[in-house]
């Protein structure tokens, strides 16, 4: 069986067709749908990329892995997505970047260059084509093309419009692993971690103008100021996330579903490329996303905070030895490793707080979670200054969020929390009145910090009784 892993960075759950948008093509997208499981309900667990990755990596939530910026290192006990795979046989080969910052333990002193940026490689991949956040490579693809193109990843794919897509950013991680498949034999693993479509919001030639503006759906409107929460209100004053103007929500939508057509076809030219192989009959493909896009709902855009669009993401999970099918149960990245581990014939990690979606993908009726579950943690804001502020201070700026079918319960670190009535209104404006039901929110909440603290070992006892089973030269040596 080959394994084909895919994140699509910064990818909404309902911008593509099979998720009924009105207005975006997505043919690979839907066919990979119509052909696997679609996750309606699947959730990233933290954000922005390093932190979302960490949780879809190693099957933790950010609470156990403690991941909580761009820039936090990734404790290296914690097993992986990739280790996972080196031990059911494979050789996994990373395409893209996977955004998880060196342990520093593992530094090699302390000029170690590893240690500057969190832009570093998952342990237990191999590197077929790495792409930084500097997109040296691409950059130097395009001067040997014979662009003009300046240092910097944003710089290089800000001018994507006056480009041919061939040329995009997608397309050379494309052309990258396409020249590795045909070297490979039946049996292969592949990370295809596509950077589109993540700002800038700029989609490739002519994906740039496949979007008309005046026909994208319109944005959430933010509450009023009175009805906000501090920090909704403080974020719709930062220049990075607010998009309160109309015109520029329009266009930047227009854009971002401009980058979801270009990747869409890349994918397109892999499937293309694993079928004249023969192999897509054996080939497991699982498309997910590291967190969602704001994209002007709410007045803000980005991920940050606590609306679901910065987290409810695409989920598919194509396996050809399963049935088709549509999964409505709330489904989180957490669960896949576990998934994944069960696929190969090998047992979840110890440390996963997900678990296999085997039952959901098979349609066999199973006790399951009734809520989703998801963190932010904004202390980077104040670290980026330079003069940390007290400890005390860093641990009071975050948040965690359970959403049920009905209540959007968030809990922020300042013991401030709102909670959302969803069933009165599912846009996240109409706030619960009911204390019982908010205070039954809040347990639920609780509960699930409780159940899920990290138990590597903590079902394990040390006493005489577990070594009668031993051997008795070796019980001398264990005592």
């Amino acid at each position: 069986m080959n394994v084909l892993f895919v994140t699509l960075d910064q990818f909404r759950a309902d911008s593509y067709g099979a998720a009924g948008h009105p207005l975006v093509t997505t043919p690979t997208l839907d066919r990979l749908a119509r052909e696997g499981a679609r996750l309606t309900r699947h959730y990233s667990q933290a954000a922005p990329c390093s932190p979302g990755r960490a949780a879809l990596y190693t099957g933790t939530y950010q609470m156990n892995n403690r991941v909580v910026a761009n820039g936090t290192p990734l404790d290296r006990r914690l097993d992986n997505l990739a280790r996972v795979a080196r031990r059911a046989g494979y050789d996994p080969t990373l395409f893209g970047y996977t955004d998880q910052g060196v342990d520093p333990v593992e530094a090699i002193g302390p000029d170690d260059p590893r240690l500057d940026d969190y832009d570093g490689v998952l342990p237990g991949f191999s590197v077929g084509l790495y792409l930084p956040n500097s997109q040296a490579g691409y950059i130097q693809h395009l001067r040997a093309l014979g662009y003009d193109v300046a240092s910097g990843w944003e710089e290089s794919v800000l001018d994507e419009p006056s480009r041919p897509a061939e040329h995009s950013l997608s397309a050379f991680l494309t052309d990258r692993f396409l020249g590795w498949l045909d070297r490979q034999e039946p049996g292969w693993f592949a990370h295809l971690s596509y950077l589109r479509p993540h700002p800038p919001y700029a989609a490739a030639g002519e994906y740039s103008r496949l979007y008309d503006p005046r026909d994208v759906p319109p944005a959430i409107a933010p509450v009023a100021a009175g009805a906000q929460h501090p920090l909704h209100r403080a974020a719709l004053t930062w220049p990075l996330v607010a998009a309160t103007d109309p015109g520029a929500v329009a266009r930047l939508r227009a854009q971002y579903y401009g980058m979801v057509s270009e990747v869409d076809a890349q994918l397109g030219r892999v499937v293309e490329a694993i079928e004249a192989r023969g192999e897509w009959g054996e080939t497991l493909v699982v498309v997910t996303s590291d967190h969602g896009d704001q994209l002007g709902d709410h007045g803000l855009k980005e991920k940050l905070g606590f609306f679901p669009e910065s987290y409810h993401i695409i989920g598919l999970w194509r396996d050809p030895r399963l049935v088709p099918r549509v999964v409505e149960r709330f489904t989180e990245n957490v669960d896949l490793l576990a998934t994944l581990a069960e696929s190969l014939g090998l047992e979840a990690p110890a440390q996963c707080d997900g678990r296999s979606l085997a039952p959901l993908l098979e349609g066999r009726e199973v006790e399951w979670r009734g809520a989703a579950h998801y963190e932010w943690d904004s202390r980077y804001l104040l670290l980026l200054g330079g003069h940390a502020p007290p400890a005390e201070v860093l641990a009071q700026r975050n948040l965690a969020v359970t959403l049920t079918e009905d209540l959007a319960y968030v809990q922020f670190g300042d013991g401030s929390y709102r909670c959302f009535d969803l069933a009165a209104d599912p846009s996240w404006r109409t706030e619960c009145d009911d204390v019982d039901r908010v205070l039954a929110a809040a347990q639920t909440q609780l509960v699930w910090r409780q159940r899920h603290l990290r138990r590597e070992g903590t079902d394990l006892l040390l006493s005489p009784e577990r070594l009668g089973n031993w051997p008795s030269d070796l019980r001398p040596a264990l005592v």
